[in-house]
């Protein structure tokens, strides 16, 4: 065990020229009497390592790119499309809630998204995104939310229990995918990378389509298979230093309220999302 800048002596000792040992001393260094009495106060090394752990099927996210739709030609692929194929007949998805008729779809990322599932907490309430409960209450009112994390569903389950999204009772989830919906696409400038194709969904629920599809994530890599359906949502970190200041998702709610009665959304620059004005009423 180290000091690690979390204990303190109520009797101890001082090396000889007095200063105090530094954080990174080991304690049996410090050839303690047996009769000295330590105080231990903070966090346990072990106990932070563990909140800083991530799952270990997610990989870590250096940089993300912009999409060049002249340079990148990923969506009309052959064989890509045989990937989605593939996931459309293989990949199970379990119903949560049934789908509403009548209603557009909403795609929404988890971590950097709705969590910054990278600041240590005590409980992960504290890491959630400001106005969460009350951006989702408010899409609900137009669109089925499905959750999807290039993660495993255990670990997404965890987190959406957690955070009180799967028994919320203002609005309800769809259904959940994981990282086994997602596939590999080989691009000319980033080399293979891992994406979010929502094919497989619109494969399997024949009500959702590009036309009534919006998804958030704050990876742009992830929406190479659908870039017209795609939002890049601004990532949500450091949650202890940003919770007072973070207001995207209440400026989203607003974004999705304006653009629900759109009969289709495919035509939409999400890019400019928060300069859209909708169209007044003829």
């Amino acid at each position: 065990m180290r000091l690690a800048g979390c204990t303190q002596f109520k009797e101890g000792r001082k090396k000889a020229e007095g200063k105090v040992p530094p954080d990174d001393t080991v304690i049996s260094a410090l050839q303690l009497k047996a009769s000295t009495k330590l105080m231990m106060i903070g966090t346990r090394e072990e106990t932070i390592a563990a909140a800083n752990e991530k799952p270990k099927d997610m990989e870590e996210v250096i940089d993300d790119f912009d999409i060049e739709d002249e340079e990148i030609q990923t969506e009309r692929r052959e064989e890509f499309l045989g990937k989605i194929q593939r996931r459309i007949r293989d990949y199970e998805i379990k119903i949560l809630n049934e789908p509403r008729a009548d209603k557009k779809l909403l795609v929404l990322d988890v971590d950097y998204t709705l969590f910054d599932h990278r600041s240590v907490a005590e409980h992960a309430l504290e890491l959630k995104r400001p106005f969460l409960h009350e951006f989702l209450t408010s899409a609900y009112k137009h669109y089925d939310i499905v959750i999807w994390s290039a993660t495993s569903m255990k670990w997404i389950e965890v987190k959406m229990k957690e955070l009180g999204v799967s028994s919320h009772q203002d609005y309800k989830i769809a259904f959940m995918v994981d990282s086994g919906a997602c596939i590999s696409v080989q691009t000319p400038k980033y080399g293979v990378v891992d994406t979010k194709p929502l094919g497989v969904i619109w494969g399997k629920f024949g009500q959702y389509t590009s036309a009534n599809t919006i998804m958030f994530d704050d990876l742009r890599r992830n929406f190479l298979m659908n870039p017209q359906n795609g939002l890049k949502i601004r990532p949500f970190r450091q949650a202890h230093k940003n919770r007072d200041k973070d207001k995207e998702l209440l400026r989203l709610a607003r974004y999705l309220e304006d653009i629900a009665d759109l009969p289709d959304l495919s035509h939409l620059n999400h890019r400019h999302w928060e300069s859209y004005t909708p169209p007044k009423p003829s």
